[in-house]
């Protein structure tokens, strides 16, 4: 069954008295563990589809579903509950709370389901990500590419069925983003956590399994870009996250 199903998505806006749409028709599914790059000039609503996939967003018509979960009957109460179990976000500008340490940022989706352990678990995955040492630094103390990977163990720490990640490597440098992305998918394949990345990059894209191609609004080609996740780089090693 697939993780995350889209069918025949149409968004459309209200622009200077006349509709917009923004998105015409669009149909995709996910897998389990599956990785799928979203690509597409600029306003072609790649990010419009990801709001309306993760639910933060209402489709003009079409379906949803998450976990075999259609989103459409759904409050919005009930649609951010499904998400906090079973979504992770990942953001271009990292999206930390600013009051929060590195450990209580990493910690917050398991705080807001009251698990106990929560601090404990978020200091171990940010050592596996390398921020060990990091732990009680706020995010103005860390760099991009730390406070990219603060984020990212916040994204996976629930071990959601998906993740969402809307250009992951934007705001950083050519050498941190390789790291963010072997990071990002060395996750996706120890947490069997589907990926669905929203990205300009073409190595980034071509690093997926599959690519869903958007030009106005509009399913242009879906396929396998290239190279896959057997790219010209090791990815870095991370120790196995525990089931």
């Amino acid at each position: 069954m697939p993780v995350l199903e889209a069918r025949h998505l149409t968004k459309t806006f209200a622009s200077g008295g006349r509709a917009l749409t923004v998105l015409h028709d669009v149909s995709f599914a996910v897998g389990p563990g599956e990785t799928v790059a979203v690509v597409g000039p600029s306003g072609s609503g790649k990010t419009t589809l990801l709001g309306l996939c993760a639910g933060l967003d209402r489709p003009t018509s079409g379906t949803v579903a998450l976990v075999g979960r259609d989103l459409s009957p759904m409050s919005e109460d009930e649609r951010a509950a499904l998400r906090a179990r079973h979504v992770g976000f990942v953001f271009q500008s990292f999206r930390l709370l600013p009051t929060l340490t590195a450990v209580e940022n990493a910690a917050v989706p398991l705080e807001l389901r009251g698990e106990r352990r929560a601090r404990k678990a978020a200091a171990e995955l940010l050592g596996r990500v390398g921020l060990g040492d990091r732990l009680n630094h706020y995010p103005s103390q860390l760099s991009g590419g730390e406070q990219q990977r603060v984020a990212i163990a916040r994204a996976f720490i629930g071990r959601p069925a998906v993740l969402f990640a809307d250009e992951p490597t934007g705001n950083l440098d050519d050498e941190t983003s390789h790291r963010v992305e072997d990071l990002l998918f060395d996750l996706n394949r120890e947490a069997g956590t589907a990926l669905v990345v929203v990205t300009h990059n073409a190595e980034l894209a071509a690093r997926c399994g599959r690519v869903v191609r958007l030009r106005g609004g509009q399913v242009v080609g879906s396929g396998n870009l290239g190279i896959g996740e057997s790219g010209n780089r090791e990815p870095t090693p991370v120790t196995p996250m525990a089931r």
